[in-house]
């Protein structure tokens, strides 16, 4: 049996309405603020139809979150969080880190990004992400001779701006940047991997230096996904399996001990008091047989009972800064890790929350404030029409519509993996026709479908419809289409 210290590198839900108003109106009373500045979420927008950024900051508002964590520095998305006092990590994309090894460059950036919403009333800016795990093995080193410089560039353009003292840059670290031999499988063997140990120690010196945080992604699941043999009670805080010693300190779940790996990682590189804050963590729910539900609930009720009690790891005991990933699925994610990475939300794609929850640990579990104003396409779906007759491009047909829509619900252990074959081809049809916005040409695959009204979802598998996206809604002025289009012709007329 491997040992849990061996840590890898890294739909519409068709509810009456009637029990979703009611939940809604009971969940404003319900929603309860986790404890200051601890919990915050992260939020990505890697999906096909994306949420007005007016309506997920009210969600944010609504359920206590007072911390977000963003994947970039979309206009869009950053203005509507001015005047919110949410407190936000903007990011710098991998794919621009070259660019800010220009400082004029990071200077525009910052001017443009971080100084533009700086004033009273404005965005809570308080970190800046550079890169998001730029050292991943699976890079291949793309990104190791940019992202450091990048990091200072973009820590001395906000100094000039005279930001820097409020807002601090860093980089988001996936766990793997460090490691422990296989010959002292433990905390105090860690250290970080040798062929970055020198860049990493000069990242964490000028974090320490400019009192900027280093900020981890931890994942106990992949831990879990990655090793059949991995103990599964060692991936949760409650308990249960058996606990790890090390130097008289007792590891009973692999999120104390890989953290506390970074805390050995950080001392032997001359920073043992640098402050830590978990980039991301959290628990998917879907596309895993270990990704379900019931799982999910059980990692983030001891999560936040563990947070709740300050008391830390052994090597750092007190208060905590978390981002949990993420708040909403993400149906455009790569599935190179794994199919479970489209299903992270703590919410569904149409922003309903998955279970209850106490971000205060107390375990007075409540369904979260679901985001409002949802709109979502007609009640119709795209099954297999049972009446075609030529079957022969049936296979050639569910590959492309897998490929080019999300069938990750569907493998084993999976919540649509019970299907039959026929369920299986609808609902390949299905996830393709609603996110070509129920396209009519979509629903076709040469006769082999149709589209029905009645709602297509069998036993536990939902098959969903998809809602209106943000960009169909409104423009990212935040007015309507429409009333774009007639301000533009009275301009031209008084012309």
């Amino acid at each position: 049996m491997t040992d849990p210290m061996t840590l890898p590198a890294p739909m519409v839900r068709m509810e009456a309405r009637a029990w979703w108003a009611a939940l809604a109106a009971a969940a404003v009373l319900w929603a309860a603020a986790p404890a200051e500045g601890t919990i915050g979420v992260n939020l990505g927008t890697t999906m096909s139809h994306q949420m007005l950024p007016k309506s997920i900051v009210e969600t944010l508002k609504d359920n206590g979150i007072k911390k977000v964590k963003l994947f970039d520095a979309d206009d869009w998305t950053v203005s509507a969080l001015a005047g919110s006092g949410i407190e936000v990590m903007l990011a710098i994309p991998n794919d621009q880190l070259s660019r800010m090894n220009d400082y004029d460059n990071a200077q525009e950036w910052v001017k443009e990004n971080v100084t533009r919403y700086h004033f009273k009333g404005g965005v809570n800016i308080k970190y800046v992400a550079v890169g998001n795990e730029p050292f991943l093995k699976s890079y291949n080193g793309s990104f190791l001779h940019t992202t450091l410089p990048a990091l200072k560039n973009i820590q001395k353009a906000l100094d000039e701006a005279g930001v820097g003292k409020e807002i601090k840059a860093t980089v988001p670290l996936n766990a793997d940047v460090y490691d422990s031999p296989p010959s002292n499988p433990v905390p105090s063997g860690g250290n970080f991997r040798s062929d970055i140990r020198g860049l990493m120690v000069d990242v964490v010196k000028f974090l320490h230096a400019n009192d900027a945080p280093f900020v981890v992604n931890i994942y106990p699941f992949l831990s879990l996904y990655a090793n059949d043999d991995f103990p599964l009670d060692f991936a949760f805080f409650d308990g249960g399996g058996r606990a790890i010693n090390d130097n008289d300190e007792q590891y009973t779940n692999v999120f104390d001990a890989n953290f506390d790996t970074l805390v050995w990682s950080l001392k032997k590189s001359g920073v043992p008091n640098l402050k830590i804050v978990v980039g991301e963590i959290g628990w998917p729910t879907d596309g895993d047989k270990h990704a379900t539900v019931d799982l999910a609930k059980r990692f983030y009720d001891g999560l936040f009972k563990k947070l709740a009690k300050n008391e830390g790891t052994p090597l750092r005991p007190g208060d905590m800064d978390v981002y949990l990933f993420g708040l909403l699925d993400e149906d455009q994610k790569s599935v190179a890790p794994g199919n479970f990475e489209r299903h992270w939300g703590i919410l569904y794609y149409d922003g309903k929350p998955k279970f209850p929850m106490d971000l205060t640990g107390k375990g007075n579990d409540k369904f979260w404030v679901p985001v409002k104003g949802v709109q979502y396409l007609p009640a119709q779906w795209c099954v297999f029409n049972d009446r075609a007759k030529d079957l022969k491009g049936l296979a050639d047909n569910v590959n492309y519509a897998c490929a080019n829509g999300d069938c990750t619900a569907l493998g084993y252990g999976c919540s649509c993996g019970d299907l039959d074959s026929r369920g299986n081809i609808s609902y390949a049809f299905n996830m393709y026709f609603q996110m070509q916005d129920q396209d009519v040409m979509a629903c076709d695959f040469d006769g082999l479908a149709k589209i029905t009204q009645k709602n297509a979802s069998q036993g536990s598998c939902l098959f969903p419809v998809q809602i209106l996206s943000a960009s169909q809604r409104t423009t990212p002025s935040g007015g309507s289409l429409s009333l774009l289009l007639a301000t533009v012709a009275a301009l031209m007329l008084t012309k």
